[in-house]
């Protein structure tokens, strides 16, 4: 029998070790633990409710897409996942992507992409690149989710104003013009329901804070029968879920002209989703890679720093990104096959489930299980929701989601930050998160360029004229080699036979197009009969300079064989 084949690089290749938060998770689980987590688990399952249904709406999507990736993709990203308390479900930072891939592409190239993107997902933290989206700068960051927050909120004042609208375009600004052309359709019942939405949710909770006139009156009262306990779960019921159920029965009761699920879609189908395949093709993957790559590119970005979040909530141990994303990647490929949407961590159910004392994985396969029963018990129920509704709770939704104060606050960072945030919203506003991510990345990496450049500097000693001594500070790489010019110019000014000294001892880096420097440097000294000395050289310049042979060449007082020409 042949021995087994061995692939060079493969034996040093380490890959991440698939390891599900739950298996540490359950030792020494406890019956209290249980039951605090079912108590989160069912709270975020009421909360992601009609926020599955909104999302799926606005991303172009029928309700029951929504519905199928709270309940899917959460069960197993909290079975699979890296983190304690991390939900995940469909996200309003993917609105944007999947209208948009929904328009250009179709329902069934959005379900591939998903697919390809949960492949990618799970490649990605098999390799251990999930480290690597702590790379992308704080300021792209923002200023992408602000983006998104302004076209969730765009998108949704259609609805809002129960505008007349065939078919919503995914370009912002050609929304705006559809919208405007349809300023005559307005209608005030569907616009009175969502201003009433919006209101109530900012409300809510202040009604019931410690110090509020109303939790004052109902403490008051509390020594009436059955007082107590009927203020602890009125309390504890998610502002969206009394919003959805008393604008419902509102707007039924009084037969309002407005649009609803029941109009738009027919209903939600009261069972379980169905397994299809989608129509594949190798030629339509190689269509879909730039979507594919957007959809895995944001799920990693939004799942990571959500469950960084939940990390300094939640006190549990620090989640494993990598198995994180492995478990992001088998929701997206899993999902897209019963008809659901792309997935990732959400901060907002993520917050709840903390809050409302989750401290495990049960919590989040729980809330996902709270979503199945009530889509199998309720569905009928979803036909009288007003879209209208649905449109507030996503427009409280973009509120929150957007970090409005750091457009205040630029004025106290760098010129590179403001321009980093402000380009990469703008971008994302205009065009599209793909091409904001693109741009921001490679201005990040060019501001970055720029930035390090400056901390490289010569510095001439002064001391006998026939000596050019200087001194190196800093990394002498590719984006800084132009600074070794006033010494070149010094070199073919001066003297002949020329002595140049270089100090290296606070040079920290050398790459190899600061080495093409030295030794065109090098070059324009032998010309003129001089020489070159380096001094001080710290390891990894002085490792560079031996293993390329220059520390030979400058030991022989001759060129390289590269420069000599």
């Amino acid at each position: 029998m042949a021995p087994p084949m061995s692939v060079p690089g493969l034996a040093r290749l380490q890959l991440a070790r698939f390891h599900p938060r739950l298996l540490d998770a359950l030792r020494g689980y406890s019956r209290a633990r249980f039951g605090a987590d079912v108590g989160a688990g069912v709270t975020v399952g009421i909360v992601a409710l009609p926020l599955a249904m909104a999302f799926a709406i606005a991303s172009g999507l029928k309700p029951e897409a929504g519905l199928w990736t709270a309940i899917i993709a959460g069960f197993l990203i909290s079975l699979l996942g890296g983190s304690s308390v991390q939900i995940g479900g469909p996200a309003g930072a993917f609105i944007v992507i999947v209208y948009g891939i929904v328009e250009r592409y179709g329902l069934a190239n959005l379900l591939i992409s998903t697919a390809c993107a949960g492949v990618l997902l799970f490649g990605m933290g098999l390799l251990k690149l999930g480290r690597l989206v702590r790379y992308v700068p704080v300021s792209i960051v923002i200023g992408f989710t602000n983006g998104i927050a302004v076209l969730i909120a765009v998108s949704q004042l259609k609805d809002w104003l129960g505008l007349s609208v065939a078919k919503m375009p995914a370009d912002f600004f050609t929304q705006l013009k559809v919208m405007a052309q349809a300023l005559g359709s307005f209608n005030p019942y569907a616009f009175g329901l969502g201003a009433l939405c919006v209101l109530g949710l900012v409300l809510w909770p202040r009604l019931w804070a410690e110090r509020s006139a109303l939790r004052q009156a109902i403490d008051q009262a509390a020594a009436l029968p059955g007082m107590t306990r009927a203020t602890q779960v009125t309390s504890r019921l998610p502002g969206p879920i009394v919003a959805l159920i008393t604008l419902s029965a509102l707007a039924w009761f009084f037969h309002w002209p407005v649009e609803t699920i029941g109009s738009r879609f027919g209903g939600i189908p009261q069972g379980l989703p169905v397994f299809a395949l989608p129509d594949f093709s190798w030629e339509t993957v190689k269509l879909l890679l730039t979507p594919t790559l957007t959809i895995a590119l944001l799920g990693a970005i939004e799942s990571l720093l959500c469950a960084r979040v939940a990390d300094q909530l939640g006190g549990q141990p620090r989640h494993d990104p990598n198995q994180e994303l492995m478990a992001q990647g088998v929701a997206n490929f899993v999902t897209p096959f019963f008809g659901g949407m792309p997935a990732t961590g959400t901060i907002a159910r993520t917050v709840t489930n903390v809050r409302s004392g989750g401290t495990t994985p049960v919590a989040g396969m729980v809330h996902a299980l709270t979503v199945a029963a009530v889509v199998l018990l309720a569905a009928p129920l979803a036909l009288h929701v007003p879209l209208a509704v649905l449109a507030g709770i996503l427009l409280f939704v973009a509120w929150n989601m957007g970090e409005w104060h750091e457009f205040a606050r630029l004025k106290h960072y760098s010129s590179h930050y403001r321009v980093l945030m402000l380009g990469t919203f703008f971008l994302t506003v205009v065009f599209d998160l793909t091409v904001a991510l693109q741009v921001g990345l490679v201005l990040a990496c060019a501001l970055f360029i720029r930035r390090m450049s400056a901390l490289f500097s010569v510095e001439r000693i002064p001391g006998d004229a026939a000596v050019l001594h200087y001194k190196l500070y800093g990394a002498l790489f590719f984006g800084a080699v132009a600074r070794i010019d006033e010494v070149v110019q010094a070199v073919e000014n001066g003297p002949h036979q020329p002595v140049v000294v270089l100090d290296a001892l606070q040079l920290v880096h050398l790459d190899t197009s600061g080495l093409d420097t030295l030794r065109q440097l090098h070059k324009a000294i032998l010309a003129r009969g001089g020489t070159l000395h380096l001094e001080n050289l710290q390891p990894q310049p002085a490792d560079l300079i031996d293993r390329t042979g220059f520390g030979a060449e400058l030991a022989a007082n001759r060129p390289s064989p590269e420069v000599a020409g």
